[in-house]
C-alpha cells in the first residue's frame, strides 16, 4: 500500500452469530433430513415441516420483547439472535406476526437460525433492503407476501436449503388441489405438515380476506433480491393464482402444485 492510498474497512458480515460469552455456547439449530443438501436427489418425497410455534417457550417471549423494542425504537438493522441463548434460539421455529410493525428496519438478519417457516407478515416490511438468513438449513421455503419489499434489493440464502433449487433440484411438497376438500377448514388452525402455515388471513396476491369457503395454493419460484426462492402463495381464488407472474428463468416457469412435477436439469446432473 503506498502513502497515498487510503486503509479500506471492511463490513463483518457475520458479526451478528457470535455469542455474548463463551458459557452460553451450544447448539443453536435442530438438524434436518428432509433433503440431502449435497447431492441431488429429484425423485426423492418431501414433507413440509410439520412443527408448531410453542408461544409459552422462553425464547418465543423474549423474541416477541425484542421486536417490541425494535418497533419502539425505530432501528433499521434487527439482529435478534444475538440476544438469544442457543436453547432459546432452537425453541423459534417461525416469527411472530408483530414483525409487521418493523416498518424502519432495512436489513433482518437471522444467520443460522432454526425457524421451519417465515409469516407473511415479511411482506409489511416496508423499507427491507437486504435479507440474511444465511446458514438457516430448515428454511426451505418462503411465504410470496416477500415479494411486495420492491426495495429488497440484496439477500444471503443457504440456496441448496431450498424446494427446488437449481443445484440438486430437489421436489417440493405437493400442494392441495381443486379436487382436494376444503370447504371444512379452520383456516387459524391448519395443519402445517398439509399446507406448510398455521393459518391464512389474507391473499398472499390481493391481500383480501380468504374467504372461509376454503383457498388455492401454489408454488412459484421468483428471483427475490439475490436470490431465486421457492415462494409458497395462498390465494383466495384461482384467479389469483392465475395473476401469478412467470417464474424465474431455468425454473419451472407457471405456478404449479408440486409433487412429482418436472424441473430443469440440475447442476450436477
Amino acid at each position: 500500500m503506498t502513502d497515498a492510498e487510503e486503509p479500506k474497512l471492511y463490513v463483518n458480515r457475520w458479526g451478528d452469530t457470535s455469542d455474548p460469552a463463551p458459557e452460553r455456547r451450544g447448539p443453536r439449530q435442530d438438524a434436518c433430513s428432509c433433503f440431502d443438501q449435497s447431492r441431488p436427489r429429484p425423485r426423492a418425497r418431501v414433507e413440509f415441516h410439520a412443527e408448531r410455534q410453542d408461544t409459552s417457550a422462553p425464547g418465543w417471549q423474549h423474541l416477541l420483547e425484542l421486536v417490541d423494542e425494535a418497533a419502539a425504537d425505530g432501528r433499521e438493522e434487527f439482529r435478534p439472535l444475538t440476544e438469544l441463548s442457543p436453547e432459546e434460539r432452537r425453541q423459534v421455529i417461525t416469527l411472530p406476526p408483530s414483525i409487521a410493525r418493523l416498518t424502519a428496519v432495512r436489513h433482518l438478519v437471522l444467520y443460522g437460525s432454526n425457524p421451519v417457516r417465515i409469516p407473511p407478515e415479511i411482506g409489511s416490511m416496508s423499507s427491507l433492503e437486504e435479507f440474511t438468513p444465511y446458514t438457516s438449513y430448515r428454511l426451505h421455503w418462503f411465504p410470496y407476501e416477500i415479494t411486495r419489499r420492491r426495495k429488497l434489493t440484496r439477500s444471503t440464502v443457504s440456496t441448496r436449503a431450498l424446494f427446488g433449487n437449481e443445484k440438486l433440484r430437489p421436489p417440493f411438497p405437493r400442494l392441495q388441489t381443486a379436487q382436494d376438500s376444503v370447504a371444512d377448514l379452520d383456516l387459524e388452525n391448519l395443519d402445517p405438515r398439509r399446507w406448510g402455515i398455521t393459518a391464512v388471513h389474507r391473499c398472499s396476491v390481493c391481500n383480501h380476506p380468504v374467504p372461509q369457503s376454503g383457498f388455492h395454493q401454489a408454488w412459484i419460484s421468483l428471483r427475490v433480491a439475490t436470490d431465486v426462492l421457492p415462494l409458497l402463495v395462498s390465494a383466495c381464488s384461482p384467479a389469483c393464482v392465475a395473476e401469478l407472474p412467470e417464474g424465474a428463468k431455468d425454473y419451472i416457469p407457471t405456478p404449479h402444485t408440486g409433487g412429482r412435477v418436472d424441473q430443469p436439469a440440475s447442476d450436477w446432473d
